[in-house]
């Protein structure tokens, strides 16, 4: 499993062997069992999560009841409760895996020494900061400007591999439709 993330490592940045042995020697393996918690709302995120195997979800409840689902994360990506890690405050997240999943977790405060000591390390992370920060700016326009179909079709252009991995009441809560808009807008564009 953390060859997966060895190699994601190489493909972004250049590493001594000494380097790269030092980050694995602070990694931390975490298998989950489809619908186990991640991160539970209420409690304190203190890691900093990439996910080698799997999918999993990240979102809300509402008063109702009703599931918000904030964002998804596939093999490759990192996932986690960012304002929770930062501010040490309960989170208002869920996160839980949609399938059996395996992660590669580093405690928050391995994490910035790894970034302090070895600075390629800190310039791979600050780069994926920057493009989590341009995601999340265009996931809000789509959100705010978009048609249900052009949310529906902005979601299976991008993320083409996640219509045949998450349940559609899932892809529905992130696209801020009901599952029963989100059949018809399904419909409508198989005929087109």
């Amino acid at each position: 499993m953390y060859e997966i993330f060895q190699k994601y490592l190489e493909d972004r940045t250049t590493l001594t062997d000494s380097e790269s042995a030092y980050i694995k020697s602070f990694a931390i393996i975490k298998k989950l069992r489809k619908r186990q918690y991640l991160l539970q709302e209420g409690d304190i995120w203190k890691y900093d999560a990439f996910i080698t195997q799997g999918c999993l979800r990240t979102y809300s409840v509402d008063d109702k009841g009703s599931e918000h689902v904030n964002s998804f994360s596939i093999e490759n990506w990192w996932t986690g409760d960012r304002e929770s890690l930062m501010f040490q405050q309960p989170s208002r997240f869920n996160i839980d895996a949609i399938e059996d999943s395996e992660l590669i977790l580093f405690t928050h405060e391995n994490f910035e020494m790894l970034c302090r000591e070895i600075p390629a390390f800190n310039n791979m992370v600050n780069a994926i900061l920057q493009k989590s920060f341009i995601a999340a700016q265009n996931r809000i326009q789509a959100s705010l400007s978009f048609t249900a179909e052009e949310k529906y079709l902005n979601f299976i252009n991008k993320y083409p591999g996640f219509a045949s991995r998450i349940p559609q009441t899932m892809i529905a809560s992130y696209l801020g439709m009901t599952p029963e808009t989100l059949s018809r807008i399904r419909k409508q564009t198989a005929k087109k």
